[in-house]
């Protein structure tokens, strides 16, 4: 009983969220809206979970000094820090002239940046150790991702800047991301969209059963 019952909750659920597309009534939309707003409150919780969890896991590492405790002191500081101000500012904190408004703009987005930019030498470091040029397919997609590259700098713009403009890197780079990635990025979602259909469709029916942990 203690999985069967999981089970049908879930299932009875999962089709009463499904029905609140198909039949706009009061009866199933203001039910179906107030267990939406029950999720977001449970994911609220569940960020709290993981800030606790992440201040287990570094204090134990901060007290055991292994390699690299002094970059815990510093995240559990800094989140400590960036949590008390928001607490202390309210529902205003990112408002213009806040101290978590001048942590964000000066502080997160210059790393953020920073890590996205070092990310992108990464990329193409493993691109160029792991990439190989055996079949058609594979060349066609070596010869899109470095004209992206090239036609998203301006070294590329500048070394193609003789050219007519209909055959320049910045245009070519465009083409490719407005037209073929555009494509296969739908693709791609469509894919997953029904994939998800059937993960939910196999959740529902108490076919998949992962999620009550532990074997059948």
């Amino acid at each position: 009983m203690k999985r069967e019952l999981p089970l049908f909750i879930t299932a009875v659920i999962g089709l009463f969220m499904i029905t609140q597309f198909f039949v706009p009534h009061q009866a199933i939309s203001v039910p179906a809206d107030f267990l939406q707003q029950s999720a977001v409150i449970v994911l609220a919780f569940s960020y709290f979970l993981g800030g606790a969890n992440l201040l287990r896991i570094n204090f134990d590492v901060i007290y055991r000094r292994q390699p690299g405790w002094q970059y815990k002191v510093v995240l559990i500081a800094a989140m400590l820090t960036t949590v008390a101000l928001g607490a202390v500012e309210g529902v205003g904190f990112l408002n213009p002239g806040t101290k978590s408004k001048w942590i964000y703009d000066w502080m997160y987005s210059p790393m953020q940046s920073t890590m996205f930019a070092l990310l992108a030498f990464f990329i193409a470091s493993a691109a160029f150790r792991a990439f190989r040029i055996r079949t058609l397919e594979a060349g066609l997609l070596a010869v899109a991702a470095l004209l992206v590259m090239l036609g998203r700098v301006p070294l590329g713009n500048v070394a193609t800047s003789w050219l007519p403009e209909a055959i320049r890197l910045q245009p070519i780079q465009e083409w490719i991301m407005e037209i073929p990635q555009n494509a296969a990025k739908r693709a791609i979602l469509i894919g997953a969209a029904l994939g998800v259909m059937a993960t939910g469709l196999r959740v529902i029916l108490g076919i998949e059963r992962s999620y009550l942990s532990g074997k059948d």
